[in-house]
This record gives C-alpha cells, sequence and structure tokens, in this order.
C-alpha cells in the first residue's frame, strides 16, 4: 500500500484500490458493501491510521444520522440530565446528537433550528422557550420542513409532545400538603414556559377540588431563568411585608423553592415538619441538590429517563413509520409521563 499522506476519502480510496463511491457507501452503511470490500477496507484503515470526516459524510446523505437537541439552560440540572438521557438513547440507536443552548430567548431558538436544518439533521428534540406570536409561527413553519418533538414544555396541541403529567404531579403534591396543618399557599416559578401556567392552574383545581381557596402569592412577574435569584428576592419581599399567608409554601419547581429556603433561612425561620418549625415549603421537578438542601427538599420527581427514551423513540417513529415499537403511546402526540412525590424532611 502507498505510503502517500492519506487526507482524504480520495487518498484513501487510492490507497486500497476502490473507487470513491464504495468507500464512501461503506462509511455511511458498512453492510452495504460485499464482505471482502469490507475487509479490505477495514485492513486499510488499521494501516493507514484513516479517519473519514463524519460531519461530511453525514451532510452527503440524503438523510443524515444526526439528531439536534436544543435547550434553554444548558446549567439547569434538570436539563443536564435529560440531555444525558436522550445522547445516550441516540446514540445507541445509531444518531449523532448536536446540542445548542437557546439561552431563554426566542430569537436564539430559532436561529438554533435554522442551523440544525441547514445541516440536514434527520430531526430535533427540543425544550421550547416562550415567544411571541411571530415566533410561534416561525418555530411551526420550521417544523414542517424538519420533525420536531418537543420535550419538558409543549408547543401548542398539535406538535409531538413528551413531558411530565403537570396536572397529575402537582395535584399530588397539593393533596398532600392540604392533608397537614395548613393549607398551601403558591409561589409561581417565572413563566418562562408554558410548565408556569399549567402547574399554577393544577394548584388551583386541586385546591378548590379539595374544598380549600387558592391563595396564589403576589409576585413580580417575571420570564427571567434565574429562577433562585427571582425567588429569593419575591421571598424576601413578602418577608418584609409580614410574611407568608399560610404556614406551607408550595413552589412551582425545585429552583424556586432553592431561593425561598435561602431568604427564609437567612430571616431566621425554621424550617421543617416539627412543631417548632415556622413553615414547610415543597418545590417540583427533584432535582439533583433537592436532596442537599437544608432541609432536604420535599418535592415531586420527574422521570427524566422515561422522557428521554420516549422523545427519542417518538421521533424516530416520525423518521421511520415503519420502524416497529412496542409502546402504544408513540402513535399519539402527547405523551405524559407521571410524576412521583418524594417526601423530604422540609414538608
Amino acid at each position: 500500500m502507498t505510503k502517500k499522506p492519506i487526507r482524504t476519502m480520495e487518498d484513501f480510496a487510492a490507497a486500497v484500490g476502490l473507487s470513491r463511491p464504495t468507500v464512501s457507501k461503506f462509511f455511511q452503511d458498512p453492510t452495504s458493501v460485499r464482505a471482502k470490500v469490507r475487509e479490505r477496507i477495514e485492513a486499510g484503515l488499521t494501516e493507514t491510521g484513516f479517519r473519514p470526516n463524519l460531519f461530511a459524510v453525514n451532510l452527503n446523505r440524503r438523510r443524515t444520522k444526526i439528531i439536534g437537541l436544543i435547550f434553554p439552560n444548558s446549567l439547569d440540572p434538570f436539563y443536564t440530565g435529560l440531555r444525558r438521557r436522550i445522547e445516550t438513547a441516540a446514540a445507541e440507536a445509531g444518531y449523532m446528537p448536536f446540542v445548542f443552548s437557546s439561552d431563554g430567548k426566542a430569537e436564539l431558538e430559532a436561529e438554533a433550528i435554522e442551523t440544525l436544518t441547514a445541516l440536514n439533521v434527520a430531526g430535533i428534540i427540543m425544550a421550547p422557550v416562550s415567544g411571541n406570536a411571530k415566533h410561534h409561527a416561525k418555530v411551526k413553519a420550521l417544523a414542517r420542513r424538519n420533525p420536531i418533538v418537543f420535550i419538558d414544555a409543549p408547543f401548542d396541541a398539535e406538535q409531538p409532545f413528551v413531558g411530565t403529567n403537570n396536572a397529575q404531579s402537582m395535584a399530588l403534591i397539593t393533596d398532600y400538603l392540604t392533608r397537614l396543618d395548613d393549607t398551601p399557599c403558591y409561589f409561581d416559578m417565572p413563566w418562562v414556559n408554558s410548565n408556569a401556567h399549567d402547574r399554577r392552574q393544577a394548584y388551583v383545581d386541586t385546591m378548590t377540588r379539595r374544598g380549600f381557596e387558592p391563595v396564589v402569592l403576589d409576585l413580580e412577574r417575571s420570564e427571567t431563568w434565574d429562577f433562585e435569584r427571582y425567588a429569593y428576592e419575591q421571598a424576601n419581599r413578602i418577608l418584609k411585608s409580614g410574611g407568608f399567608p399560610t404556614k406551607i409554601v408550595l413552589c412551582g419547581n425545585d429552583r424556586v423553592a432553592f431561593g425561598v429556603l435561602a431568604a427564609v433561612n437567612q430571616a431566621g425561620l425554621k424550617v421543617g415538619l416539627g412543631r417548632d418549625c415556622d413553615l414547610r415549603v415543597a418545590g417540583h421537578d427533584n432535582q439533583p441538590l433537592s436532596e442537599y438542601t437544608w432541609p432536604p427538599l420535599t418535592t415531586v420527581s420527574q422521570n427524566t429517563a422515561e422522557m428521554g427514551r420516549l422523545a427519542i423513540n417518538l421521533l424516530l417513529s416520525k423518521l421511520d413509520p415503519g420502524r416497529p415499537f412496542d409502546d402504544p403511546r408513540l402513535s399519539g402526540g402527547h405523551i405524559l409521563v407521571s410524576g412521583d412525590l418524594v417526601l423530604r424532611a422540609s414538608a
């Protein structure tokens, strides 16, 4: 075999004595060439150390083996865990994930979808942010060109979606808290996506069903992704204005609860189930840190493993309608995953 430097697919094809199309065919699907040809190419790879530009190989396909992932916050532990689950499932299915962060901004979300579409990706899984009607129409138009599965928060009633059943999960924890020695007031999460509305509504509905008056705290409305700081500042404002209206505070998510706990602890109040405690605080999501706050946070666990598995399989079912799946939920447009109550010392 020639000692000429092997830099391109053409160089490698010449070195092993095969045509460029045959070598390219091998890299797209090794089983598509005859066994003797495959052995010849594999021996050439071992001898030359050549590795193809898989990115270029993908772009030359009519449908690439790339899946785009778009998340609004790359530092949020919930999205980090969800991303890890999806990346693992995508790799097992033979796809290469490309990850983008929209940084919670509608314009960056649209740019990410356009970039992934230009890269000829097979499909996209994304957790959407809030946006105006113009942004909504733009994303919907892009979804017609490239299959998109939404995760964590639904985009609308039509687009494929996998997420937590907020009606079930918030009802679960609200119902539990109403059985303690006071009724819970509700501390909103920032209105960054539809989860904010859905969780508040589930709290209100459950309180009403249980025969209690819902108490939604009067907070400054915000769309910030800095949940902890937002909650800390709003909780301090409440504490300086006379305190919380009830002894139990249910937060829209765990990161909001972290901010509330920080403000309450710094104010010298005691959180927990004991008779000497001033407040009880609960959250939603079961973030990795919720077990290590003081006191450990009572919350609802979201099944990120199941959400990730369902999201990648739902996307694959759109890409290959003939692919067999044993989960009947994949035939529907919206898949809701139930949450589980996690009882700890905070409430």
